[in-house]
């Protein structure tokens, strides 16, 4: 029996729910952050932090989808959870290193421009 189609079906949703989660989650707690780097101009932090999370989702959804031609051919169960598992585990560490240097960079670009100040 061929897994593939099942292995396609369950990586596909999972990883979009957690692109669409993380996505959503930094655009709303992120906005803070881009708010102090902008002086508080509303309308350019919502337009940029809008951006943003376009380029997030399509750089995201695309790598996820260029994964499926990678795939081996799945023949077990258990080549099945370790395949989507494998797959799975490499988006999220993308996930990280991309947030991680997303962060280093607004912590230089704030430090550079001495105005990451956060109001409430």
């Amino acid at each position: 029996m061929n897994f593939n189609i099942l292995s396609y079906a369950i990586y596909g949703l999972l990883t979009c729910y957690i692109i669409l989660w993380v996505g959503r989650l930094f655009h709303k707690n992120g906005r803070i952050f881009i708010l102090s780097l902008f002086k508080n101009n509303i309308a350019l932090t919502d337009t940029t932090n809008n951006l943003l999370l376009m380029g997030y989702y399509l750089l995201n959804i695309g790598y996820a989808v260029i994964q499926f031609s990678y795939w081996k051919q799945i023949q077990t169960f258990e080549d099945l959870i370790s395949s989507i598992a494998l797959k799975t585990g490499t988006l999220l560490f993308v996930l990280v290193c991309m947030h991680y240097s997303n962060m280093l960079g607004i912590y230089f670009f704030a430090k550079k421009t001495n105005s990451f100040t956060i109001k409430s």
